[in-house]
């Protein structure tokens, strides 16, 4: 059987590995844009329980580590990866709930729960990914739970499925055998289940590599903090007294020798009436005793004792409390608004428009559930949208909902210029499913360019990919690759503004100075009809060198 400190040493170990290799899992990123990659957003994910599975008592069950590393992972849960992680060890805590130690089976239906849930969170689940290699592991957990309750087996037998699904991945999807690939999230899968295991099996918790060192994914600088503290905590109260001398009162020095004996922090100070006496002892009542041997208390003050263990708890709480956010803003509204970009223009564009929030984040940096929560929290209103403005944000923002009370509805925008067009169409007069309704039409119908650079040499939909050249994307596809960012720009315009177009906005990034961004705007208007108006926003956005609204 698998107890708790084992459970909890190799999830740790899992975490280390996976920060360790992250950047293999990461170029195995077949989309050459510049983004939140796979082997980072896990890295996160998991690496945000490690604090506080180090301060978990060693004699936890593993009901207890399971249940707090699915907490951690859920709010540290970045890009759709992380999430889908957080997910699978979601189900380690329902599958393994109430358990002192763990077995083969416990850990068959831990698996399966994971399944279960990760397959009901995606909306279209597409085989050939870590859900593909997930499911394997589970059906694999079945099987070999009927053959043994040798846990070493058990999960030396899971990782050697999940590997060899994961190398079926390459023939799954195309994009992979063109790219000549595995699954990058399967592959991180399996890194952690491989770390896991070894620690299973009695190898030790993996180190943290020097290169990667400085650039641990540590959840929160605060709570490691708190955790090393804790150990500094060898007694549990801190006693302090002060004593009136006693005629004929012996030696003090022998007070304070007596008093390092069953303690620690000792300090005694006399003069030719008064002792002061402060100490960390297990034993509050010895210590006061042997001061009755030197003096007399007296009225002011009185003797204080106090439990150290449980006033640095609620330290702990309170100010993890005022770090996070999480208590809820008083209402003063009907509906407030989240809104994720990246971008001094495009913050202050949405706060604007009427964001309560705006998370800072998008392509490059995924925000966490946890950064949406915080901002959920934060806004004053009875009914909270999010606006998601990425794809690979929006199963965050949904993790989210789940862990507040409040009433919040996520829209899928999965651009910056769906987000604004979403809030464009908020009239505070109408009902929560009618603007649900009318931003969700308002901001379908808004088409999206972006102009961006290959981050890394690829084969993609047909394409030839060197690092450095500049891609254009059609609502979120690889539309055809160029060397001036000006030609580029003009061109996905002209591919956009097709049909039934009024407006074209250019949101220029933070590597276009807004001359050129000017300039570039005069110029497509000279090319295009007279009813287009085209416009330019200085979104200070990274990645992008433009964004094009088209509506």
């Amino acid at each position: 059987m698998i107890h708790g400190s084992l459970l909890r040493d190799a999830i740790i170990s899992a975490a280390v590995t996976i920060a360790n290799r992250k950047r293999e899992v990461d170029e195995l990123n077949v989309y050459p844009v510049p983004d939140g990659d796979t082997g980072t957003n896990m890295s996160m994910t998991i690496g945000n329980s490690v604090a506080e599975l180090r301060r978990l008592d060693s004699k936890a069950p593993v009901s207890e580590v399971a249940s707090t590393a699915a907490s951690a992972f859920l709010r540290g849960a970045r890009g759709n990866s992380g999430v889908i992680l957080s997910l699978i060890f979601r189900g380690f805590s329902k599958g393994l709930s109430g358990c002192t130690e763990a077995g083969c089976e416990n850990f068959a239906d831990a698996l399966q729960f994971g399944v279960e849930a990760a397959y009901k969170a995606v909306m279209k689940p597409v085989e050939g990914t870590i859900l593909t290699v997930v499911k394997a592991a589970a059906a694999k957990a079945r099987e070999i739970a009927i053959e043994t309750n040798d846990e070493v087996t058990f999960w030396q037998e899971i990782c050697a499925e999940s590997e060899a699904v994961l190398a079926k991945t390459t023939d799954m999807l195309p994009q992979l055998k063109k790219a000549g690939v595995v699954d990058a999230g399967g592959k991180g899968l399996c890194i952690i289940f491989r770390a896991m295991a070894d620690v299973f099996a009695g190898g030790s918790i993996a180190e943290p590599e020097e290169a990667s060192a400085g650039h641990e994914p540590s959840s929160d600088s605060f709570r490691t903090a708190v955790s090393e503290y804790d150990d500094d905590i060898t007694y549990t109260y801190c006693t302090e007294f002060m004593l009136e001398k006693d005629e004929g009162c012996p030696d003090v020095s022998k007070l304070r020798a007596y008093l390092e004996t069953i303690g620690d922090c000792v300090v005694v100070v006399d003069d030719e009436k008064i002792i002061k006496v402060h100490v960390h002892t297990d034993n509050p009542g010895k210590a006061i005793q042997k001061g009755l041997e030197f003096g007399h208390f007296i009225n002011d003050p009185r003797p204080k004792i106090e439990n150290m263990r449980i006033q640095h708890e609620n330290k702990v709480k309170d100010a993890m409390a005022a770090e996070e956010g999480f208590t809820p803003a008083a209402p003063e509204k009907e509906f407030g608004f989240v809104a994720v970009a990246a971008g001094h223009g495009l913050e202050a564009m949405f706060t604007d428009l009427g964001a309560d929030m705006v998370v800072k984040g998008g392509q490059t940096m995924n925000p966490s559930t946890d950064d949406i929560l915080r901002a959920i929290m934060k806004t004053p209103a009875n009914t909270v949208f999010v606006l998601p403005n990425n794809k690979n944000i929006i199963m965050a923002a949904e993790q989210a909902v789940k862990l507040t009370d409040k009433k919040v509805c996520v829209l899928q925008t999965r651009t910056i210029p769906q987000g604004i067009a979403a809030m464009l169409a908020f009239d505070e007069s109408r009902s929560l499913n009618e603007n649900r309704k009318d931003m969700t039409k308002a901001f379908e119908k808004v088409s999206t360019g972006l102009i961006t650079f290959a981050a890394r040499n690829s084969e993609f939909e047909g394409h030839q990919i060197k690092e450095g050249e500049i891609l254009a994307l059609d609502n979120g596809k690889l539309s055809f690759t160029e060397r001036d960012i000006n030609k580029a720009t003009y061109k996905l315009v002209k591919k956009l503004a097709k049909g039934d177009v009024s407006y074209v906005t250019l949101i220029h990034g933070a590597d276009v100075p807004e001359e050129n961004a000017e300039q570039l705007r005069q110029f497509i208007q000279s090319k295009l009809s007279d009813r287009i108006e085209v416009m330019t926003v200085n979104g200070g956005q990274p990645v992008y060198y433009y964004i094009i609204s088209v509506e």
